[in-house]
């Protein structure tokens, strides 16, 4: 293969064959994840979602998805 007179289309999808090959889809993907920059503040999103949560409301969501939640009487 010749990957000088390959344009970096071509390039990419050969390394993602190859690495498929190897490594099969999970570590292919699992292998992509290492260069994965990602981008926001975590942190600051964390607080967003979790800041007005208590161990009840996340204990009853649990439980209704996992269809053992009961309704109080």
């Amino acid at each position: 293969m010749n990957t000088q007179m390959m344009s970096l289309e071509q390039i990419r999808i050969a390394g993602m064959e190859a690495l498929t090959r190897e490594l099969g889809i999970v570590g292919m993907v699992r292998f992509m994840q290492q260069f994965e920059t990602g981008y926001g503040d975590y942190s600051k999103d964390r607080h967003k979602w979790l800041d007005d949560q208590d161990i009840d409301s996340v204990v009853k969501r649990i439980q209704e998805k996992r269809g053992s939640y009961k309704k109080p009487k």
